[in-house]
């Protein structure tokens, strides 16, 4: 039996800015139903509530280049199994609002030191618990100090026999700090005789991990080509070639136990498969009533549900005097709802519209029956991502027949099919290029669709709802890069 640790710094439902705490809390319950002794570590963060964990009796010290810094140690279990999950407890990290930082991608100033803390915690709660894994798998740059510190030091105590994965969910976020910060990890004079850890003059975690894993993987097959190109690779594309043989691509799963328009609460009692599609209808129209837009049954539905930041193609789409939503909204009659929060200006913008276009429905934040519900009652689903690893939105989407408009990127490459005009196969609208004129025209090429070849639409939404991309598949290679990593095998 493998014993496995995933390090992480979101898990639903405890903490979560995106997909990361999905994937880790599937990933995770699914691989727990296999021959694995699977546990999983974060920090508590000051929206934890401690009164419904259990308390560890006695603190613990972590030694640090500074001195001694103390931890307190919490434990439940993953809802829905038996997995046990770990809460490290400092109240200067992690006593606090925000994950990251208070607002937006703004970081805390500490977090160089709050996560080097964190990292380092990992080995003395495993110490404390008598509990050693065979595999710590770690995800993104927060968690990418465990290998490095495995294979700076902690190899030659009682983690001989322990291996690392690490997993990419964004190369766009690297925790990259001051080479001042080096003073939490280690000594400073060793900065340069480590380069593990240096990057264009900065601490980079990202790479210290990739430097120092036994394998890394990335959320699609897609993406994990894409970031070894200078494009794609954030600057580290030169250092992921370098480890190209160790690098791949396993795309996320979907968790159809709570994204399933059969089963889904949210749009209970009108629930609807694949086979018998006719409830949809009803979803649509209570989402046009609840997003204050005309319930038409006639009019198509273009759902988002996003992050408004850079990396989702907002500039292209909703950037004032350029963006193509204005002439989208103007042109075409559809109706679009958006669902989103994040970069200033572009949460004003989306307001200024809903109050010019009346076929405009948004929700700046963000809500989980909304999400469902936007997803039920949407026949079109857009998501323009400058990049994409994976992406989720659109595994739910074609599961719920909202068919995807999708960039030919990452994960949206490896899952939607593009619509094939003469045959009608196919299971999305896919394009190349991102600018306000692709944008509008592709936008003008799922509605003319809609319009002038309804029975092209029904086919795409039944062929998009057969797709099965559960998480039984991503797990089995998981397992098999688990295996291929073991040191007592």
């Amino acid at each position: 039996m493998i014993k496995l640790l995933m390090v992480t710094t979101e898990l639903l439902p405890y903490a979560k800015t995106g997909g990361l705490a999905d994937m880790v809390t599937a990933l995770s319950a699914e691989t727990g139903r296999g021959e694995t002794d699977i546990r999983i570590i974060m920090p508590r963060y000051y929206s934890i509530d401690r009164t419904d964990l259990k308390k560890h009796p006695y603190p613990l010290g972590v030694p640090l280049p500074y001195g001694e810094e103390w931890i307190g140690l919490y434990e439940t279990v993953l809802p829905g199994t038996d997995i046990p999950v770990y809460f490290v407890d400092h109240e200067e990290a992690f006593g606090r609002d925000g994950i990251y930082g208070h607002t937006g991608d703004e970081g805390f100033k500490d977090n160089a030191k709050r996560f080097s803390l964190f990292n380092k915690a990992v080995f003395q709660v495993c110490r404390a618990l008598n509990w050693i894994p065979d595999i710590f798998h770690c995800h993104d740059w927060s968690s990418s100090l465990v290998p490095y510190f495995l294979k700076r030091e902690e190899q030659y105590r009682e983690f001989s026999s322990s291996s690392s994965m690490l997993t990419i969910h964004n190369l766009g976020y690297q925790g990259v700090f001051s080479l001042d910060d080096v003073s939490f990890i280690q000594n400073e004079r060793d900065l340069h005789s480590v380069s593990t850890l240096e990057y264009s003059g900065a601490l980079n975690f990202l790479k210290a991990g990739i430097m120092s894993s036994d394998l890394i993987t990335t959320v699609s097959p897609t993406y994990a080509e894409e970031i070894k190109t200078q494009f794609y690779g954030y600057g580290l594309d030169g250092i992921l070639r370098y480890r190209q043989d160790d690098l791949y691509g396993i795309l996320n799963g979907a968790d159809y136990e709570h994204w399933n328009p059969e089963t889904d609460r949210y749009l209970a009692p009108d629930n609807y498969t694949a086979a018998k599609t006719a409830d949809k209808a009803k979803v649509k129209k209570k989402l046009q009533k609840e997003m204050g837009l005309d319930p038409d049954s006639k009019v198509p539905v273009v759902g988002m549900v996003t992050r408004l930041a850079e990396q989702k193609g907002i500039y292209e789409l909703f950037s004032p005097g350029t963006g193509s939503l204005f002439s989208i909204l103007r042109d075409f009659n559809i109706q679009v709802v958006i669902l989103g929060s994040g970069e200033k200006w572009c949460e004003d913008e989306l307001s200024r519209l809903s109050s010019v276009f009346p076929n405009l429905g948004i929700w700046i934040g963000y809500n989980d029956r909304l999400a469902h519900l936007i997803e039920g009652g949407s026949d079109f689903f857009l998501m323009p991502s400058r990049y994409e690893p994976c992406g989720l939105n659109q595994l739910y989407s074609l599961k719920y027949g909202a068919v995807p408009i999708v960039r030919n990127t990452g994960g949206l490459a490896d899952t939607v099919e593009n619509y094939n005009q003469e045959t009608g196969e196919g299971t999305g609208f896919v394009f190349n290029d991102l600018n306000p004129g692709v944008l509008y025209n592709v936008l003008g090429w799922a509605v003319s669709t809609w319009y002038d070849r309804r029975k092209d639409i029904t086919k795409l939404r039944k062929q998009g709802m057969k797709k099965d991309f559960s998480w039984k598949k991503s797990v089995e290679k998981y397992m098999e890069l688990y295996k291929k990593i073991l040191k007592n095998s």
